[in-house]
């Protein structure tokens, strides 16, 4: 869906969207597991810079919702977290703001993005949305025991086989500087 600065000069445009799994590219670490379901309203906004010049941007305002399937930090294990997040974002056309003397960003202006062409693309809007909502690292539970460092086995599966060292490799240094002080 494609909101056009045209179609919304004439009124805003409501939305209520879902997308099937793979749809919307989301890369390889994230996993869409149920449909990403939207809602929402998008509407144009005039901005008045100077006496001559408006420059025309889109709000969209709405709500996504979906389940998303992530690797464990630990043990890389499948683990699936639900993702819910209202927005309200603000996009300019590409371009509007160029010419203009450096000045220091205001919050409301971190909040801006761009658009080329003639609007701006749903999918555009909810990928980036459900990117931002997905957590950087996710466990599969509390105690996970995670890979074993030297054979790579799920220690949430059993132990491994591999030699528990019993001295640590970092102090190992120190062990040699001690030793020639006895000397």
């Amino acid at each position: 869906m494609l909101f056009e600065i045209k179609d919304l000069e004439v009124q805003p445009i409501d939305f209520e969207e879902s997308f099937a799994p793979g749809l919307i590219d989301l890369g390889q670490e994230l996993r869409q597991r149920t449909p990403l379901n939207s809602r929402g309203r998008a509407d144009l906004v005039e901005e008045h810079h100077g006496k001559n010049l408006i420059i025309k941007d889109i709000r969209v305002k709405g709500r996504l919702a979906t389940s998303l399937e992530l690797n464990c930090a630990r043990c890389l294990e499948p683990t699936v977290q639900d993702v819910e997040r209202e927005f309200d974002l603000l996009y300019r056309p590409l371009g509007a703001d160029a010419g203009r003397d450096e000045l220091s960003v205001t919050d409301a202006e971190a909040e801006i993005s761009y658009y080329q062409g003639q609007g701006v693309a749903l999918e555009d809007v909810l990928r980036e949305q459900v990117l931002l909502a997905a957590p950087v690292k996710v466990i599969c539970r509390d105690r996970c025991k995670g890979l074993c460092p030297q054979c790579g086995k799920n220690l949430n599966e059993g132990a491994c086989s591999c030699a528990i060292e019993k001295e640590e490799p970092r102090w190992a240094a120190l062990k040699e500087i001690r030793g020639k002080l006895a000397h």
